[in-house]
């Protein structure tokens, strides 16, 4: 027996009945006994933490993010500020570092220190692991969740991403229409979701350009937790593509750390950006405006993410819905041209 289940038996609002449970004198006398005893005879327990959310909202927001010096959570936190601090609200960051366990502790953390509700982006480790079991726990309490980026669609809640398929579509699309024949893809390990749909988007441009897919062309970075560790692996791949492969003509990189190893790299081979090679990079961060060349990008507008997340979550916190229907907001993406393509 649940709040909701109370109320929809008894053909009142969830508010009424968590209020007539604390006895609440703006309910009447008879609706709150009749309550009372309906609650009584089906041995309702309240969870002491989605009451205290229900009725003592605390006015603040959980926001965990995989890892904060990245100019795109950055945006994504700017967003969430915003909106968070118009309507009232404080925002604390928990950061999980790509870690399963890092996530389950901040969580855990934050719920002890009552939080209204959480915005996420999943960890690396989690996608890994396909283990959801503390955010079932957490909606299981009452307490909504907004996912943005890393999503994750078997999870019941609101979520807000982009087109990731689609928009590296578009960008394998630019290289092709600007001349590129054999374009080199960087991408992630395929359970980082996504890099999966990236994957899939620069698969679906060759396909429809009559373009045969070369497993030799498609490589997928290892994740390594050390960024100087990654780097320096990337760039031993890369150097090794390079003479295996002389006449790339193209790069895709699903991230702009990919994109920026793989133009240092060629800068030291001697190879010219664009005129022998084009670069299109996912992530318009600081990295890819002040590289050199700069770097054209897919821009995932991380504010307007940031935005609609805390809107969403807002809007579920302050507005009892007498269905559950979440919503998926797809946020529009753009190319923008920089000196690394022609």
């Amino acid at each position: 027996m649940t709040l909701k289940r109370i109320a929809k038996e008894l053909d009142v609002s969830i508010s009424t009945v968590s209020k007539a449970l604390h006895d609440d004198k703006a309910i009447s006398k008879d609706t709150r006994e009749k309550i009372q005893a309906f609650a009584k005879f089906y041995n309702y327990r309240p969870n002491n933490i989605a009451l205290s959310l229900k009725n003592k909202q605390t006015k603040t927001i959980g926001l965990i993010i995989p890892e904060i010096v990245h100019y795109f959570f950055a945006k994504v936190i700017a967003g969430i500020e915003a909106v968070a601090s118009a309507k009232g609200y404080n925002v604390i960051i928990g950061v999980s570092n790509e870690s399963f366990d890092k996530e389950v502790i901040n969580m855990d953390m934050l719920v002890n220190g009552s939080i209204d509700g959480f915005i996420m982006s999943l960890s690396k480790e989690t996608l890994l692991k396909q283990d959801y079991h503390h955010l079932k726990e957490i909606i299981s309490q009452g307490i909504p969740i907004v996912m943005f980026d890393r999503v994750m669609h078997e999870i019941a809640c609101d979520k807000v991403v982009v087109d990731d398929r689609d928009s590296s579509k578009k960008a394998v699309q630019k290289l092709i229409d600007t001349g590129s024949k054999k374009i080199l893809l960087l991408t992630t390990q395929d359970y980082i979701n996504i890099g999966r749909l990236r994957t899939q988007g620069y698969l679906d441009a060759l396909k429809e350009n009559d373009m045969m897919a070369s497993p030799e062309l498609i490589v997928k970075i290892k994740d390594q937790t050390d960024a100087e560790l990654l780097r320096k692996t990337l760039e031993s791949e890369l150097n090794q593509i390079f003479d295996e492969i002389p006449d790339i003509d193209g790069i895709f990189a699903v991230n702009e750390i990919f994109a920026i190893t793989a133009l240092n790299v060629a800068r030291q081979k001697g190879i010219r950006i664009p005129e022998d090679v084009s670069v299109i990079s996912f992530s318009d961060g600081v990295l890819s405006q002040n590289s050199r060349p700069t770097l054209t990008t897919i821009s995932q507008h991380g504010l307007e993410m940031g935005k609609n997340a805390a809107n969403m979550l807002i809007h579920r916190l302050e507005v009892e819905e007498e269905e559950e229907q979440f919503e998926l907001k797809v946020i529009k993406t753009e190319l923008i041209e920089r000196d690394s393509t022609k």
